[in-house]
């Protein structure tokens, strides 16, 4: 259970804390994007309510957020449920996705700093030690560190507030393809190839090789809708034998 402290802040009666409805926010924004709950799944406000130790009203206020934000979907006699995307739209966010992360990492080679550099360093010497111990989740955990990474060095609040819009974590817990081999053939080597970029301060090199990078999901995506559409009967957040996939990492 998450709780969530009024920092004794004063507020009117009956009115949340900001403090209070912005974390709540936080927190389940982040409970989203971690992949945790499967599209579709109806989120209830007596359960969220006591997950984050907030009121009714303040919750309401939060789902209201989430769905403005598309986050999750509301719908009369349905309810506020996570969101699921058609081909299309996935299709449309990861295209979006190689356009505004290769801008990123064209800018964080022009601005990266020495120890932002380090810290990219760093996340990917653990990449190679998990890989070449065969740990998945720690090599997915590192994934997402130097994306993240990538775009906090460069620098770009416009591009990095379009970037964090894209719901692209949301779009590959639907769609990823848990059958093909993890990480992915050719991942560490592309993730070397944007940090040299990076560190020889070429911007052009930055952009190609993190288009390159992405482009892979985008690609991996088409072949998943393309083998659903043979498969009418598989949904798309079920395995080639109709069972329910577990939580998955996000990579690229």
């Amino acid at each position: 259970m998450v709780n969530v402290s009024d920092h004794d802040q004063v507020v009117e009666p009956g009115k949340a804390s900001p403090t209070r409805q912005s974390q709540a926010y936080e927190g389940l924004r982040s409970l989203l994007l971690s992949g945790s709950i499967e599209p579709g799944t109806r989120l209830t406000e007596a359960e969220l309510t006591k997950m984050f130790d907030v009121s009714r009203s303040t919750m309401r206020a939060v789902l209201v957020r989430l769905t403005q934000e598309g986050y999750v979907t509301s719908e009369v006699n349905r309810g506020v449920r996570t969101r699921s995307f058609s081909a299309e739209e996935a299709a449309d966010i990861l295209e979006a996705r190689e356009t505004l992360e290769s801008a990123l990492a064209g800018k964080a080679a022009e601005r990266a700093t020495e120890e932002e550099i380090r810290e990219l360093r760093s996340t990917l010497e653990a990449m190679e030690d998990c890989e070449r111990r065969g740990d998945q989740a720690g090599y997915s955990r590192g994934n997402r560190r130097f994306h993240q990474q990538v775009k906090e060095a460069a620098h770009q609040q416009t591009l990095a507030r379009a970037y964090d819009t894209l719901l692209y974590p949301l779009v590959m817990r639907q769609y990823r393809n848990l059958s093909v081999q993890h990480p992915r053939t050719g991942s560490l080597e592309e993730h070397q190839a944007i940090l040299l970029a990076i560190v020889t301060r070429n911007p052009d090199a930055a952009v190609a090789a993190m288009r390159h990078h992405v482009a892979s999901a985008r690609r991996a995506l088409l072949l998943r809708t393309a083998a659903d559409s043979a498969e009418p009967s598989a949904r798309p957040d079920q395995d080639a034998e109709g069972g329910e996939q577990p939580a998955s990492p996000v990579n690229a």
